[in-house]
């Protein structure tokens, strides 16, 4: 399943007209799940394509034209309790506020989106669109486990020409979600693209940072990798990110290395949660740069992290045709562990005792 274009019947709106915030939930057309997955491919495809869309929004404007947008990626889990708990939407609201603010927009409220991000769940839950705590998925840790994705994103007002956005829409979707990374191999390579520039929009979770990460990636999967990486765009010689994640090195001298947060690195939410619990865990982490030929010469693992990849091992790293094959490959000690704890605390295995989970039942 991975990410597909299957939407939840209810989706949120939320609009600035000026001065204040006004929100609506949406309930898009719809069957019951079962009779849903029952009908004809067709026919299925007709009612996803009635509910990808939301009337008022306008054709031509500030997003659709320029990439002038910004956007957040969370999950709602189902628990081993029966219960749907959301994974720090709080970052995630945070984040999307520092967004728009950078992208000099009005900044849709922290508390708002954490409630319509909580409310939508429940909403699409008692439709019975979510999905059902599986004990299997215990058995790879969570690898394969099913998820719902919360997609909020922002939409300008009618426009053309270049300007900013004074009245922007906040939109809410849900779709299911499983395994982010399907291929038969784990390897990365890097890109002669780049994500980012000093001065950039590279810490913003911005529309338009994703074009050259798509495009990277694509041309790594054409050459048969997995991922991409980005290095800098200065120098070329230090490493920044994955195509759409962050990156760790977990050196021979025992210490857990991360690309430190500038303006060229989004500061990832699975990111920030696994350098708390390798902190936890007895590991020196350092948030640092880290030069292409140390991340080749020094690694006995690299994983990225994010909320679609959760925490993903990398096998082997290839840059300007030298590769450096991980001696543990995708099955690293310390990858596999801490992608148990998280997974474990984010499907409820394990006590969290962070409070990193919100209620969404």
């Amino acid at each position: 399943m991975a990410f597909a274009l299957n939407l939840y019947p209810w989706i949120y709106v939320a609009k600035y007209d000026g001065s204040k915030w006004s929100e609506e939930f949406i309930e898009q057309p719809h069957l019951s799940p079962d009779e849903e997955t029952a009908l004809p491919h067709e026919r299925r495809q007709e009612l996803m394509t009635q509910r990808n869309h939301v009337p008022g929004l306008p054709l031509v404007n500030y997003t659709t034209q320029y990439g002038l947008g910004c956007f957040e990626g969370l999950k709602a889990l189902p628990q081993k309790d029966g219960s749907l708990k959301v994974f720090r939407p709080d970052r995630n609201a945070h984040r999307m506020h520092r967004s728009m603010e950078g992208l000099m927009m009005p900044a849709y409220p922290e508390d708002l989106f954490v409630n319509a991000v909580c409310e939508l769940t429940r909403r699409n839950a008692r439709l019975g669109f979510r999905p059902d705590y599986d004990p299997s998925w215990e058995a790879e840790n969570y690898r394969d486990g099913h998820a719902i994705y919360i997609r909020p994103f922002t939409y300008s007002e009618p426009a053309i020409g270049l300007g900013i956005s004074k009245n922007p829409w906040v939109v809410i979707i849900q779709t299911p979600v499983s395994s982010y990374f399907t291929y038969p191999n784990s390897k990365a390579v890097t890109t002669h693209r780049f994500r980012a520039t000093v001065g950039g929009t590279g810490w913003i979770k911005c529309n338009a940072n994703y074009v050259s990460a798509i495009l990277a990636k694509k041309e790594a999967e054409a050459q048969g990798y997995m991922e991409a990486v980005f290095l800098d765009a200065k120098t070329g010689t230090f490493v920044e990110e994955g195509s759409s994640c962050n990156i760790f090195f977990y050196l021979r001298n025992g210490k857990l290395v991360t690309p430190d947060l500038g303006d060229t690195i989004l500061p990832g939410i699975t990111r920030a949660s696994i350098i708390q619990l390798a902190r936890d865990m007895g590991l020196e982490v350092e948030e640092r740069r880290i030069g292409i030929e140390e991340a080749l010469e020094e690694s006995q693992e690299i994983f990225v992290t994010g909320t679609a990849a959760g925490v993903s091992p990398i096998e082997s790293l290839t840059h300007q045709g030298r590769t450096n094959v991980l001696p543990h490959g995708d099955k690293g000690e310390v990858a596999r562990k801490l992608q148990s704890t998280l997974k474990g605390i984010q499907y409820g295995a394990i006590p969290d005792k962070y409070g990193w989970l919100y209620d969404a039942t």
